[in-house]
């Protein structure tokens, strides 16, 4: 573990020095992905990283557990809330499709959340501009390989150091480096709304996604699941798909 923290720090510090950046940034949520990333780049960039917490309408508990991530690691901290500007922005929103007749209650739910997404994103980028930062994320390899994640929200990043890593790698990872046994056991959840879990979401565990993904055997529901999120979500893994040049 401690050859996969070092090569992840250096590899941090040489993605940060070839983009001519200063340091790195990083969405701290409450969750474990978003701690290992905030203890690493506070390893790899002592002086120069940031941890940014944005609760959007979020559980309060989110936000303690954010608060113990900083804490343990030493991170530099900014707290931004965002649930005003999101009220505005989506409240807006539904006032004019309602007025048109287009508003679609169910459709909504999903839209609110992945808005809360973009939001943080938006925000990271405008305070990682004036820091002159890179924005890391935090997805890792069950996420991005399941398409968990939203598209140009926390998707939207510069750098994605745990792509390759298991869940049951994160979490190692995360005891290896000092992250709060309460952030590791908790339930994972984007929280995207009251009582939202990951797993209940996608319909299987992030332990058969990582089985999964090592090759191994698992239940013929649960590989039906992880083979459809796979190739539902094969645009987000990509750039924005353009015709063929003319001719």
């Amino acid at each position: 573990m401690e050859q996969k923290v070092s090569h992840l720090v250096s590899w941090l510090q040489e993605k940060v020095k070839e983009a001519k950046a200063n340091g790195a940034i990083v969405g701290v949520s409450g969750g474990i992905d978003s701690a290992v990333v905030a203890h690493l780049i506070k390893r790899a960039f002592p002086e120069h990283s940031l941890g940014l917490i944005m609760p959007c309408k979020s559980n309060p508990k989110d936000q303690e557990h954010a608060q113990m991530v900083i804490a343990s690691c030493g991170i530099d901290s900014h707290l931004i809330d965002l649930t005003e500007t999101h009220n505005v922005l989506f409240g807006e929103m539904k006032r004019k499709l309602t007025q048109d007749g287009t508003w679609n209650e169910e459709k909504a739910k999903l839209g609110d959340a992945n808005t809360r997404a973009r939001l943080r994103m938006t925000t990271l980028y405008a305070v990682a501009n004036n820091y002159g930062y890179l924005v890391v994320g935090t997805d890792n390899a069950a996420e991005w390989h399941t398409g968990y994640f939203t598209k140009y929200g926390d998707g939207g990043v510069d750098l994605v150091p745990l792509v390759h890593l298991t869940k049951g790698e994160v979490r190692e990872m995360a005891r290896y480096l000092g992250v709060p046994e309460e952030v590791i056991t908790k339930a994972p959840s984007a929280g995207l709304w009251e009582g939202q879990t990951d797993e209940n979401e996608m319909g299987t565990t992030y332990d058969l996604i990582d089985a999964y993904l090592k090759g191994e055997t698992v239940p013929e529901k649960d590989r039906l699941i992880i083979e459809k999120m796979h190739a539902q979500s094969e645009h987000k893994r990509s750039l924005a798909a353009a015709p063929p040049e003319f001719k």
